[in-house]
């Protein structure tokens, strides 16, 4: 694998909370959420075009439906969103006994069930959990008490889950049964104090797990043993997810955020909250499309 190239500004989107990036194959596109604006957000590479839609509510993903829509994580639980009308409907509720979370980050693994996790909107709580969304159905996983999910992420065979507790600063693997059900979690790497956060997990083609640091500067690659094999340095801090996309998935796109950060911490940090691109020197894996 070659070192890849540094990180780029490729959108100066100034997003408050970027986040649930994923590339689309049959759109040839990036999309990508601001969940604290309210957004979602299109950027197509080859000619640079970018769209935008308004969401409800908070919104910490949109992910690819085999009916052609996407399947989006709101505030209150996971909605069907058409692009073309801008739509919005209702799938399935999700916490509606929790009204201080939100949902925050999710991932589709080969078999077209929908990963996704809550979190407490305030950052403080461990109310979080971890769902899976298949069958028309969102049930829970075993996986709870977290202040804030990150993930999940799947291996390229599907056996593999790997979820992220923030504030912790654990990253944690279980085993995917074929039924749908998860194993025990085991330690798989940690982040220590002062490094930044682990924020969005993602698997490469070559089952290597890449964790977006917030607050650490980085983008770190993990061995499927979870080797610490490279780091990513960014010209900003806050570093929340990202995503294989363009030609071959040999492109890695980055999400940022800005939120909370005083005039002169931005003012130190120009590109803080765009969209970034770099050569991973590795592919990605295409994004299967969820099972509606």
């Amino acid at each position: 694998m070659s070192e890849g190239s540094a990180p780029r500004s490729v959108w100066a989107v100034e997003a408050e909370l970027g986040e649930g990036p994923v590339w689309v194959e049959h759109d040839q596109a990036l999309w990508f959420t601001d969940i604290k604006r309210r957004k979602v957000h299109r950027y197509d590479p080859a000619n640079d075009d970018r769209q935008s839609w308004d969401s409800p509510e908070q919104i910490g993903f949109v992910l690819p439906a085999s009916d052609g829509s996407f399947v989006a994580g709101l505030q209150s639980g996971l909605h069907r969103f058409d692009p073309t009308s801008g739509a919005f409907t209702l799938i399935a509720a999700v916490e509606p006994e929790r009204p201080g979370n939100r949902l925050n980050d999710g991932v589709v693994d080969p078999a077209g069930r929908l990963w996704f996790g809550t979190m407490d909107d305030s950052e403080r709580e461990r109310t979080g959990s971890f769902y899976c969304f298949a069958g028309g159905k969102v049930r829970p996983t075993g996986i709870s008490g977290v202040a804030i999910t990150n993930g999940p992420a799947v291996s390229p065979d599907g056996r593999t889950l790997y979820w992220v507790d923030t504030i912790e600063g654990t990253i944690s693997a279980c085993d995917i049964g074929d039924d749908g059900t998860l194993g025990a979690s085991r330690p798989f790497a940690r982040v220590e104090t002062g490094e930044g956060h682990p924020d969005g997990p993602t698997v490469d083609a070559e089952g290597c797990l890449w964790i977006s640091l917030y607050a650490g500067w980085e983008v770190r690659r993990y061995s499927p043993e979870g080797e610490l094999l490279r780091r990513v340095r960014f010209p900003v801090a806050n570093i929340t997810k990202i995503a294989f996309g363009g030609q071959g998935l040999g492109t890695a796109y980055a999400t940022t955020a800005r939120q909370l950060l005083s005039a002169e911490e931005l003012a130190k940090q120009p590109l803080i909250g765009n969209l970034f691109a770099f050569d991973a020197g590795v592919q990605g894996q295409p994004c299967p499309l969820v099972a509606v």
